[in-house]
C-alpha cells in the first residue's frame, strides 16, 4: 500500500509537472521516483499517470488519488508545524493564492513572516477567486486572499475580513475629466478602458457597477489577465483603467498619469482571508492570519 513518502512524491509531481524536476525536489533519482509511482499504481490497482515521452498529466483515477495525497500530506505538514511551533520554531511551506488586485496588500507580509519564522518557505500565486476556492478544496493551497462577496464552498471556514477595496481612475492626463479631485463612474465609462478579463472577479464586479450606476457597460479597448500589462497600457497613454486604490498607492508616481478616486457612488468591496474549515488550524495559517492583521 502507498505510504506517506509515496504521497509526497505524487504531490511533487503535480507541482512540477515534470518527472526529473519532481525527483530532484524530493532528493531522489528519477528511476527510483518513477518506480515508486509505478509501485503505487500496482498497489492501488489503477493507472495514476498518463505516460508518454514526458509527463502528460494524471488519469481520472490519478486525480482522485492526488486529492487524497494532498490531504494526507497537508495534515502531516500541519502536525509537523504544530510540533515545531511548540518548540518555538515554524517550518514547512505556506502556499497562498491571491487575487491580482490584492497582491499589493499581501506583498508586505512575507518579509515579516520570514523574520519571525526563518524556516518557513512562502509561495504566493496570483489566482482568480474560483481558482483559490478550488485550490483550498484540493489542498494545493493553504490559504487565500480574495473577494468575500458571492458564494463560497461549504468546505471553507468563515472568512476573515482584511480590508475594503475602494477604486480609482488611473489615466493619462490628456484623457482625465479634470486635473485633480474625483471622477465619477459615468466619466470613467466614457474613456477608452483597459480591463482584466471576465474570468476575474474584479472585472465582473466592475461590469456590475457600470451597469447599475451608469446604465451601460463600457467596451474595453484591451482585456488582459495580467495587471502589469494593464498598467503598462495606461503608462503608454493608450488607455485608462479602474483599479483598487491600494494597488494604485503601491505604484510609483508617473509624470502625466493621474489617479482620481471614483465617486457617485463610492464603492467598497470586502477582501478577506480564505481558509479551509480545519481543526486544528495549521500553525502556518495562524501565523499568516496574525501577519495580515498586524
Amino acid at each position: 500500500m502507498a505510504d506517506l513518502r509515496d504521497m509526497e512524491l505524487l504531490v511533487a509531481l503535480a507541482h512540477h509537472r515534470h518527472f526529473a524536476r519532481a525527483a530532484e525536489a524530493c532528493a531522489i533519482s528519477q528511476p527510483a521516483f518513477s518506480a515508486r509511482i509505478r509501485n503505487m499504481e500496482l498497489a492501488l490497482g489503477v493507472p495514476i499517470v498518463q505516460r508518454g515521452n514526458r509527463f502528460q498529466g494524471f488519469t481520472p483515477e490519478g486525480d482522485m488519488v492526488l486529492k487524497w495525497a494532498r490531504r494526507v500530506v497537508s495534515d502531516m505538514d500541519g502536525l509537523r508545524q504544530d510540533l515545531d511551533a511548540a518548540r518555538g520554531e515554524l517550518t514547512g511551506t505556506l502556499s497562498i493564492g491571491v487575487v491580482p488586485t490584492a497582491l499589493a496588500h499581501v506583498a508586505r507580509v512575507p518579509a515579516g513572516l520570514r523574520a519571525q519564522h526563518p524556516g518557513l518557505a512562502i509561495r504566493i500565486y496570483a489566482l482568480s477567486t474560483g481558482q483559490i476556492h478550488r485550490g483550498l478544496e484540493d489542498f494545493s493551497l493553504d490559504a487565500g486572499v480574495g473577494y468575500l462577496e458571492g458564494e463560497r464552498p461549504r468546505a471553507l471556514a468563515p472568512a476573515e475580513l482584511l480590508y475594503e477595496e475602494s477604486y480609482v481612475l488611473i489615466c493619462p492626463a490628456a484623457m482625465a475629466p479634470r486635473a485633480s479631485g474625483h471622477a465619477t463612474w459615468t466619466e470613467a465609462a466614457a474613456l477608452p478602458l483597459c480591463f482584466l478579463t471576465q474570468d476575474m472577479r474584479n472585472r465582473r464586479f466592475l461590469d456590475e457597477v457600470f451597469d447599475t450606476h451608469t446604465g451601460s457597460r463600457p467596451s474595453p479597448v484591451l482585456e488582459t489577465n495580467d495587471l502589469l500589462t494593464m498598467l503598462a497600457q495606461v503608462s503608454s497613454g493608450a488607455s485608462a483603467t479602474v483599479a483598487p486604490a491600494m494597488l494604485a498607492d503601491g505604484m510609483a508616481e508617473e509624470p502625466g498619469i493621474l489617479r482620481l478616486p471614483l465617486t457617485e457612488p463610492e464603492v467598497r468591496t470586502p477582501i478577506g482571508l480564505l481558509t479551509l474549515r480545519r481543526d486544528p488550524v495549521p500553525a502556518a495559517v495562524k501565523a499568516l492570519s496574525r501577519a495580515l492583521r498586524s
